[in-house]
């Protein structure tokens, strides 16, 4: 009997040193000790706990993306809109004129602001010229001249010009003329002709007033070739060409100018002299109503008009058939925009020139879309028959240029209807990014927790199976171990009897 309980008193003496021997090895890799996947157990685990959560984030984060870029579309068409409107806006610039010029190599002409309609007689006598001065020939453009100072003046404006050994020949003097910082407007040249090379003078500026003089002071007196002071009776250089005014008439009055671009001979004219006409030859300058350019101006803005409600279509529409709605629909603001926008293109006004609506433009709205169409013999009639009528309508204080500019103008200036919603939008995107950082935070928690307290039961399954082998080997009758050991106990048992 105590044989027995001696032989049991071992077994269990044994299998309490395996176990504390199973339980004294780190567990290095997960599930090696159950046969679980704990890594993919976990992830499934910590998926599942913050699903919900992640789920809001992102649905509430897409929404509010979703909108930022509606609201992008909206304000590019809106600036698209917005920048056809500069042309309408000003009656006078939309009324606009074009000046042409019968014989055109006698000059051209432009209109701009204070034109008005007319014809006009115009003939050029000659053209404003600069002064131009030549010297006498020496042998080369190397050949010296001499040295000392030499004083350029033209119209008022003078410079003195130092030369020595440095520049002293006729190609070092054009150079010092034209690299001179106070050059008064003089460029200097030089021609070499069969007789030698001369140093040529031109003014910058045509006009009688801008004549050129040259004197010189100092030196070796070789610069006295090079003089011209016409007052002094000292003209060493020839003027080739004296600097002269315009001189033309317009409906056969005589005018003058120093350029032969001519401003101000008539209102809201630009004059562009080319060339003396024939003799006695006057030619017609037409100053005429600019339909074109208004019908280039008013077409852009219904084209742009039409996308910016197209684009307003597809933001607040419901797709019935797809069952699918757009990114803003139902939107208060867009439904706001489009209400006033619709008043002020449906404006109506009195006036004498009869035109008093957009359709009297021939701009009318379709009524299966919406949008407008521009019937161009219509539009074209109205322009012929009263361009300012149009620009009234359009331009102007309370023109219908005019309102929907100032109706764009509170939507997207700084500080605007869409700047503000546009801060609320990325306020809450800010926010949705907070959570997300938070619960990413908490999830990796909950992660570490899941895997230690896996990592735990892990080992402890790792032990028991040590114990069970240990058992089974002990206990097993038909294991070759378990009999070894049964008769080593036996014998002990003998023994100890």
């Amino acid at each position: 009997m105590s044989s027995s309980i001696s032989g049991a008193s071992s077994a269990a003496t044994a299998a309490s040193s395996a176990a504390s021997s199973a339980a004294s090895p780190v567990i290095t890799s997960q599930g090696i000790g159950s046969g679980l996947n704990v890594g993919a157990i976990v992830s499934a685990l910590t998926t599942a706990f913050g699903a919900g959560q992640q789920n809001q984030i992102s649905t509430q984060q897409t929404t509010l993306d979703t909108q930022v870029s509606a609201f992008g579309t909206f304000t590019s068409s809106l600036d698209s809109l917005q920048t056809t409107l500069a042309a309408l806006e000003n009656p006078t610039q939309l009324a606009g004129f074009v000046a042409t010029v019968a014989d055109a190599t006698v000059a051209s002409a432009t209109a701009a602001t204070g034109a008005v309609a007319g014809t006009y007689s115009l003939e050029v006598q000659n053209l404003a010229t600069a002064a131009t001065l030549t010297s006498q020939p020496v042998a080369s453009s190397a050949t010296v001249v001499g040295t000392g100072s030499l004083t350029i003046a033209v119209g008022g404006t003078s410079a003195t010009i130092s030369i020595d050994s440095t520049n002293n020949t006729l190609a070092g003097i054009a150079g010092a003329i034209n690299s001179a910082p106070n050059n008064p407007g003089v460029t200097a040249s030089i021609i070499t002709a069969a007789d030698g090379a001369r140093l040529v003078l031109t003014g910058t500026a045509t006009g009688s007033s801008n004549g050129i003089t040259v004197t010189q002071s100092g030196g070796d007196g070789g610069l006295s070739s090079l003089v011209y002071d016409p007052a002094n009776n000292d003209t060493a250089m020839t003027l080739s060409q004296p600097a002269t005014d315009a001189n033309f008439t317009i409906n056969g009055y005589a005018a003058t100018s120093a350029n032969n671009v001519v401003t101000g001979a008539i209102s809201g004219v630009t004059l562009d002299l080319l060339k003396p006409s024939a003799a006695n030859t006057p030619t017609t300058l037409t100053v005429s109503q600019d339909t074109t350019a208004a019908q280039s101006s008013i077409n852009a803005f219904v084209s742009a008009l039409n996308s910016t409600l197209s684009s307003l279509q597809s933001l607040t529409a419901y797709n019935s058939t797809t069952q699918t709605a757009g990114a803003l629909q139902g939107n208060a603001t867009l439904e706001s925009f489009q209400n006033q926008l619709s008043s002020i293109l449906d404006t109506v006004r009195s006036s004498n020139t009869g035109i008093n609506s957009l359709s009297d433009l021939g701009i009318t709205a379709d009524a299966s879309t919406g949008a407008y169409d521009t019937n161009a013999t219509t539009l074209t009639n109205a322009l012929s028959s009263s361009l300012s009528g149009v620009g009234s309508l359009l331009g102007g204080t309370n023109g219908i240029a005019t309102q929907v500019d100032a109706l764009i103008k509170q939507y997207t200036s700084a500080g605007g209807i869409l700047a503000t919603i546009n801060q609320g939008l990325q306020a809450g995107l800010t926010n949705l990014a907070t959570q997300q950082t938070e619960l990413n935070a908490e999830l990796a928690t909950y992660s570490a927790t899941l895997t230690t307290e896996y990592n735990a039961m892990d080992t402890a399954v790792a032990q028991l199976k040590e114990t069970q082998t240990y058992l089974t080997a002990e206990f097993n009758p038909n294991s070759s171990s378990s009999s070894s050991s049964s008769s080593s106990s036996l014998s002990s048992g003998t023994t100890s009897t």
